[in-house]
């Protein structure tokens, strides 16, 4: 297990209790949305505050959010500002997500450390589907699901996105696994987890930069109709979460070497947990000379754009 990126502070008060037992804060827009059944699509916050670089992230962020609003979705990008869980950003909490280099990584296991200690925070795929949930949202994208780390069991790492994963009912749109994890490894662990891995369009996981070369997905899907008949299906069944794996528009099939580097560099350096995600990311994108950054780009807009087409036809009569 890794140390929490979420800092010491004072202990628990009456008042701090009170605070803790607060509900999660959804935006006007969101909680109309939802009561309305017109489509949300959630958006994790890590992505902003800790996979793409300033300044760059922040207009990253609102086109994101603006693609959704074109398709005629909600946008509900989730963090933590000063300890209260937000669904749905205003434009300034955006900004301070993008800016603040204060601002700490938060998984599910954190939330609660993060709301008593008053941290601002952006979430991950396993926090993101713990807040999204509960307020009543089952679409989400991101980038890519974390997952068994390289060298497995040394170190022993897992992402909690997956255990989350397995409890939430949640259709996440990524270009599969992180690239930096074991990703055969991480598909055997989804399986054992009950969590169906639907390809987009591709009989195979993608491996987020690369498009092909994946393990073999549970099940090829066509449509965004299909993926939203199998989810309803999979939740009517008290399932949990499950994975679409959107291969990138542009394969970047000569980055593994680059990433064998980027791993050799973080045990180098003694990096580990949390910080060996944003510390290879940063070397991909300088190495790379910016390549992997406009991927990086591009296939999140590409798996918002997807998430926002099957949340629209989940809501179809």
């Amino acid at each position: 297990m890794t140390d929490t990126g979420v800092p010491a502070g004072p202990s628990l008060t009456s008042e701090t209790i009170v605070r803790v037992s607060s509900l999660v804060e959804v935006s006007p827009a969101v909680s109309a949305a939802v009561r309305a059944g017109t489509p949300v699509v959630a958006l994790e916050s890590t992505i902003i505050s800790h996979g793409l670089p300033r300044p760059g992230n922040l207009d990253a962020a609102r086109e994101f959010e603006g693609i959704l609003a074109r398709q005629g979705v909600t946008a509900a990008t989730i963090a933590l500002v000063d300890g209260v869980p937000k669904v749905g950003l205003t434009p300034d909490e955006l900004a301070r997500i993008a800016t603040d280099e204060s601002v700490v990584k938060i998984s599910s296991r954190d939330i609660a450390i993060a709301m008593a200690r008053k941290v601002t925070g952006g979430t991950t795929v396993a926090a993101t589907s713990v807040l999204a949930a509960r307020a009543g949202i089952r679409v989400f994208a991101t980038g890519g699901l974390g997952g068994v780390h390289r060298g497995w069991p040394t170190p022993p790492d897992v992402s909690a996105d997956l255990g989350v994963l397995a409890q939430t009912p949640a259709l996440v749109v990524s270009s599969g696994v992180k690239s930096l994890l074991d990703v055969p490894a991480t598909a055997e662990l989804l399986e054992t987890l009950g969590v169906p891995v639907l390809g987009w369009r591709t009989d195979t996981l993608p491996l987020f930069y690369a498009a092909s070369g994946g393990p073999p997905v549970s099940a090829r899907v066509e449509t965004a109709e299909e993926a939203a008949q199998i989810a309803a299906a999979h939740w009517e069944l008290q399932g949990g979460g499950l994975v679409v794996g959107r291969p990138p528009d542009e394969s970047l099939d000569d980055i593994e070497p680059l990433i064998d580097q980027a791993l050799a560099a973080a045990a180098a350096e003694s990096v580990h947990g949390q910080a060996v995600t944003p510390f290879v990311l940063a070397y991909l994108h300088r190495e790379s000379g910016g390549r992997t950054l406009a991927a990086n780009r591009d296939l999140i807009v590409g798996n918002a754009r997807l998430a926002g087409e099957i949340a629209a036809a989940s809501r179809a009569p």
